[in-house]
């Protein structure tokens, strides 16, 4: 008990010192984080979490699955927690029937909208008001990034664009497809009920992301929107969001001492790739 309320104590005094940039409704905020956390800022992020999420926490056979999952879903709560001006262990949330969490409404009606990836030791957030998102980051492994992978899960547009590239730049058209995919179908809420092969997206490096064709949605194509993102290197990530009138601001969230973190900043390695300036 005492442990948690240090922790909502720490919170409450970062929402009251810390401002993050208005969430204007033209706008998707993506946020980068890295998972390692040092002990004593784990021990808080697992303060605030739900009993439902401990639960899930504890579940995990090695201690570095339970502290990612410990670290994304406090940081989540933490991050949420700042934009609605609210305590993060205070929070609710919502599942749908196949599992895309959402904030419980909130009383003042504010509709912010978020969604969250994470692969090894980094996580992406993708926070918008009032309108659907979806995000995914993916950690390049070329032991993964197969023909064999693809031709069970891709459309045959996908496939025959993938063929298409030279040897070497496959990898990245691979997970530059995969990653599109995820962040179209997390966005929609309707996970694998979603057939993968149903909908095409861009993939060869270098070309601008974006849904190419969705016989799963009638002028599903106009309706959303997709970016490749710059995670970092090795990894791969896009986000998807809908309409076609929102601009993109990432941010990157350094780690401290103690919980959670003392500052945010923009940041400036982490952007839209091959995308017009005057959309950022």
């Amino acid at each position: 008990m005492a442990a948690l309320e240090k922790a909502d104590g720490r919170a409450a005094a970062l929402l009251e010192t810390q401002r993050l940039p208005a969430l204007g409704r033209d706008e998707i905020h993506v946020w980068r984080v890295s998972l390692h956390r040092s002990e004593k800022p784990l021990e808080g992020l697992a303060a605030v979490l739900s009993g439902d999420e401990g639960q899930r926490a504890a579940r995990y056979r090695f201690a570095r699955d339970r502290d990612r999952f410990v670290a994304a879903r406090g940081l989540l709560r933490v991050l949420l927690g700042m934009y609605l001006n609210v305590e993060p262990r205070q929070l609710r949330f919502a599942y749908n029937p196949y599992g895309k969490p959402a904030l419980v409404p909130q009383p003042d009606g504010t509709d912010v909208e978020f969604n969250l990836s994470h692969s090894g030791d980094l996580a992406l957030y993708a926070i918008a008001r009032g309108r659907a998102v979806g995000i995914d980051v993916e950690r390049i492994d070329p032991a993964k990034g197969t023909m064999e992978i693809a031709d069970r899960f891709f459309s045959a547009a996908e496939i025959k664009s993938l063929r298409e590239l030279p040897q070497e730049l496959r990898t990245a058209g691979f997970f530059n497809c995969w990653t599109r995919k995820e962040a179209y179908i997390k966005a929609r809420g309707l996970g694998l009920a979603i057939p993968l092969d149903q909908f095409d997206v861009s993939l060869k490096p270098g070309e601008a992301a974006r849904l190419i064709d969705a016989r799963c949605e009638p002028g599903g194509a106009s309706r959303w929107r997709l970016v490749e993102l710059d995670a970092g290197a090795g990894y791969a990530a896009a986000v998807a969001a809908e309409g076609q009138d929102w601009r993109l601001r990432c941010f990157d969230w350094g780690e401290v001492a103690s919980l959670p973190f003392k500052t945010f900043k923009p940041f400036n390695r982490f952007a839209p790739f091959k995308t017009s300036s005057a959309m950022l």
